[in-house]
């Protein structure tokens, strides 16, 4: 009970943080991006429901995502037309809630009697089906062009018009917390740890008599319900929705945002979701490869940090807890191997702009601004400049990564030590 209790005392501080941050970032950009990364932290830890928790991994959740929105625009421009009857904007997350559960309870219920591959195959076939439907069917979807909407619909409480965007940022905000502490505690019930059960060992899950197939459903239908609720929220954000949203671009971002987070824990997809967001909204103001970073930043962290952010932190835990002068410790080695890696990366990311600019000018000035410096792409000198950081940061990295690793494994040798005598 108490660390529950210290649990969402944490949650506590997040919330307080998170709502005083408009008062600090008062820019229309940072107040669009804070919504857009409270949605997608609803999002994505939705998701992670799924392939976290329960071991399935979708290549097409976005459709409950999308379909939610979708439903919701259309409800919204019914009342704005007054067709529909007046339904509070703030309890907007809940028809999504029930449209994302409804379908979910629909392809679930088919595609979780396969497991695996299958089941990826499966749900990357039910996402390219309603993407060429939101496409095909343009009385209800309008195609290419989606659907926009007026979010200020009817008389809302206090004088509230979820006109101004930080009236929205405090909506997402609000079901932010509620949608995340409700997912966070399904984890600690006797279903959440049968989901886990089933994720790792399906066949004695089986054998003591749980119908694996019907907690994978349960779990399918959980999560496209919280993935319905932000369907909803991103569609109050942009007062728009599109073909976009259930396309499989949408579901291959969350499933990046939860891998880099990483997936293994509850934070993983919160951090990957705010971390990988804040990169869309900023790499492309500074270069026009910011796809390829992308690329890059999951392709290493998959590589060389399978758990995640959020478990190179959480692999720190008993090291911390044993001695904190321990973990002083790995400081100087951890800043050294980084600095020899981020020395690296310098050279690789010049040589990345230079080559992407020589291919989009081949004639004229050959000037490129990397890293706030202006740089000749025509010129030996620059392509040397950059070499040699790839070059030295790769010496470094031979020198810095042993003398990390020795003061990790030692680090780990003084906690069994401790353990062992306990």
């Amino acid at each position: 009970m108490a660390n529950l209790f210290k649990s969402f005392s944490t949650w506590i501080i997040i919330g307080v943080i998170a709502a005083i941050l408009p008062l600090i970032f008062d820019s229309s950009f940072a107040l669009t991006l804070l919504s857009k990364m409270g949605v997608l932290i609803i999002f994505t830890v939705a998701y992670n429901m799924l392939l976290g928790q329960g071991g399935m991994l979708s290549f097409g959740h976005a459709i409950y995502f999308g379909l939610a929105g979708y439903a919701s625009i259309h409800i919204m421009n019914g009342i704005g037309a007054e067709t529909l009857p007046y339904f509070p904007t703030v309890l907007f997350p809940l028809i999504g809630a029930v449209v994302g559960l409804f379908f979910g309870c629909l392809v679930g219920y088919v595609s979780t009697r396969r497991a695996g591959t299958a089941f990826a195959m499966i749900s990357l076939g039910f996402g390219e089906m309603v993407t060429a439907m939101t496409l095909i069917f343009v009385l209800f979807f309008n195609g290419e062009d989606g659907i926009q909407t007026d979010r200020m619909v009817g008389p809302e409480p206090f004088g509230i018009t979820f006109g101004p965007q930080i009236e929205i940022y405090y909506l997402i905000l609000f079901w932010c917390v509620i949608t995340v502490a409700l997912m966070y505690i399904i984890t600690k019930t006797p279903f959440g740890r049968m989901s886990n059960a089933v994720r790792d060992n399906p066949e004695r899950a089986a054998f003591i008599g749980y119908s694996v197939r019907r907690v994978r459903w349960q779990a399918f239908a959980l999560s496209s319900m919280f993935a319905g609720a932000a369907g909803s929220l991103h569609a109050l954000n942009y007062e728009h929705i599109g073909f976009e949203s259930v396309s499989v671009i949408q579901s291959g971002a969350v499933l990046f945002m939860a891998f880099i987070g990483g997936a293994g824990h509850f934070l993983g997809p919160i951090v990957g979701a705010i971390g990988l967001t804040y990169l869309d909204s900023t790499l492309a103001d500074y270069t026009e490869a910011w796809l390829l970073y992308l690329g890059l930043t999951f392709s290493g962290i998959v590589m060389f940090a399978p758990g995640g952010l959020a478990g190179l932190i959480v692999m720190h835990g008993p090291i911390a807890r044993t001695d904190k002068k321990l973990l002083t410790s790995l400081v100087k080695p951890y800043l050294l191997a980084i600095g020899s890696v981020v020395t690296g990366l310098i050279g690789l990311i010049g040589i990345i702009e230079m080559l992407y600019f020589r291919s989009l000018i081949s004639k004229g000035e050959g000037e490129v601004i990397i890293f706030w410096t202006e740089f000749n792409a025509n010129g030996i000198t620059s392509w040397l400049i950059f070499i040699g950081l790839i070059l030295g940061g790769v010496f470094l990295s031979k020198k810095t990564f042993p003398m990390a690793k020795e003061s990790w494994d030692h680090a780990i040798s003084v906690v069994k030590t401790e353990i062992s005598h306990e």
